[in-house]
């Protein structure tokens, strides 16, 4: 059985929500899409949620699936699951509490592979990018 882990795909307009993450660890100092790993008895859409109030403050709701990968991780294979959500607000005006993160940012996806991004995510990078257009142009 493998590890599974979700990555947290929030749009405002054209702009995609990334996290720079804390130093320290495999992957620290490096942009990501927010997420984490799925607990043994949890379900993708209960991850979310939770890794949402532990690490920005706020509650979601989830989307629709917008991605799913494998990478290795060390020597465990990992599934990455990927899902639009929908935040309460943007982060803008009302800061998110952040608990794993430096900062975060909107950017066009255009910007993301010019960013020190975790390798994992930028698996589902192209997934993203089509999910986006493809909303756009509904």
């Amino acid at each position: 059985m493998s590890n599974t882990s979700v990555a947290c795909i929030a749009f405002d307009e054209r702009k995609v929500l990334i996290a720079h993450r804390n130093p320290g660890g495999q992957m620290g100092g490096r942009w990501e899409f927010p997420g984490g790993k799925v607990e043994s008895g949890e379900t993708d859409e209960e991850a979310i949620i939770r890794e949402f109030l532990e690490e920005f403050g706020v509650d979601v709701k989830v989307g629709a699936s917008v991605a799913e990968t494998f990478f290795k991780h060390n020597d465990d294979i990992v599934a990455l699951h990927a899902y639009q959500i929908f935040l309460p607000h943007n982060g803008m005006e009302k800061k998110f509490v952040l608990t794993e993160h430096s900062e975060y940012k909107w950017v066009e996806l255009p910007e993301i592979p010019t960013l020190n991004f975790v390798d994992s995510d930028m698996l589902i990078f192209p997934f993203v990018a089509k999910f986006l257009a493809d909303s756009i142009s509904d």
